[in-house]
């Protein structure tokens, strides 16, 4: 871990740099956390079923906000979970609250999600289905 003196900021980066630091933390996270596993292909189900039922504007807005809040919270987590490797030195609470709230997080998009496609999906599919 690096310690910092008083006072010292960071070198300034390019816009370019910052968003390649992005990509970089994002390709991380699907890498790394399993759950992007399960995450992904629920999304790309939603995207097609989007598409078979051909959504709306405000449905696709809908839809894509859903999906980028679960992966959001997942990134985040991601990143909660990444610090708390380098920083745990043995059981610590405060760090399993942490980790657990950010699991949270996780848990309250997958759950809006979740509502959004019953409310977009779910009236549609009875008619298609039959």
């Amino acid at each position: 871990m690096t310690v910092t003196t008083p006072g010292w900021t960071p070198p300034k980066r390019s816009w370019l740099r910052k968003f390649g630091d992005a990509f970089r933390g994002l390709f991380h996270a699907v890498s790394t956390e399993w759950s992007f596993a399960a995450h992904l292909p629920v999304a790309a189900a939603a995207v097609a079923l989007g598409l078979w039922l051909r959504l709306g504007p405000v449905e696709w807005c809908l839809v894509v906000l859903a999906i980028s809040g679960v992966v959001a919270a997942e990134v985040f987590n991601t990143s909660v979970e990444s610090l708390a490797r380098a920083l745990d030195r043995g059981p610590d609470e405060r760090i399993k609250d942490a980790l657990d709230t950010a699991s949270a997080a996780v848990l309250v998009a997958v759950g809006g999600a979740v509502l959004v496609g019953l409310l977009i999906f779910g009236p549609r599919l009875p008619a298609v289905l039959r």
